[in-house]
């Protein structure tokens, strides 16, 4: 074992293992080159984003249930609602179309204790849609949804067949006065 002598009164040791190591704690450093804290406390000096930026309206909190992903956007139109089912294929998971008639949001009823909501279980419509590639066909399936429960909440889901969960899920129809 080899070490090594310094004639001044600091001792050191050598680092013999390789350049692999962390360097020894040498102490903290000067205080110097961080930034002081700023003290004003004054609200308008915040910085704004100058009004480019238009903001949208969420969920309102009065006279309005919060639904599931994307409930807090205004209703998705018949574009959006393919955009949103193409990416659900292009996943690779199963799209399926479920539907309730009274509630369509979770609440409570028959029991208080934490973690039990009634309204999680929705009624599925026809199968879930194994092997479907293309938006049209969840689409055309909604729309028969929608024609045989028209004061029904219809929504989409998509369930990973791998890891055998439901990935994606969305309410698609909500019946007018929603």
């Amino acid at each position: 074992m080899a070490s090594s002598m310094i004639s001044s009164p600091a001792v050191t040791t050598v680092n013999r293992a390789g350049a692999g190591m962390v360097a020894p704690f040498t102490g903290l450093k000067s205080m110097a080159g961080f930034p002081t804290r700023k003290t004003n406390n004054d609200i308008t000096s915040i910085a704004s984003n100058g009004g480019r930026v238009q903001c949208m309206q969420v969920w309102p909190p009065v006279g309005k249930k919060k639904f599931e992903t994307l409930s807090y956007l205004p209703d998705l139109d018949d574009a959006q609602l393919a955009k949103e089912v193409e990416y659900l294929l292009r996943k690779g998971w199963i799209p399926c179309l479920e539907f309730e008639l009274e509630h369509g949001f979770v609440y409570r009823e028959h029991n208080r204790s934490p973690g039990y909501y009634d309204g999680r279980y929705w009624t599925m419509w026809k199968l879930p849609m194994f092997g479907c590639t293309d938006a049209s066909q969840v689409l055309k399936e909604l729309q028969e949804a929608k024609t045989a429960y028209p004061n029904g909440f219809i929504r989409i889901i998509g369930f990973d067949n791998v890891r055998q969960v439901q990935c994606i899920s969305f309410i698609a129809y909500k019946p007018p006065g929603f």
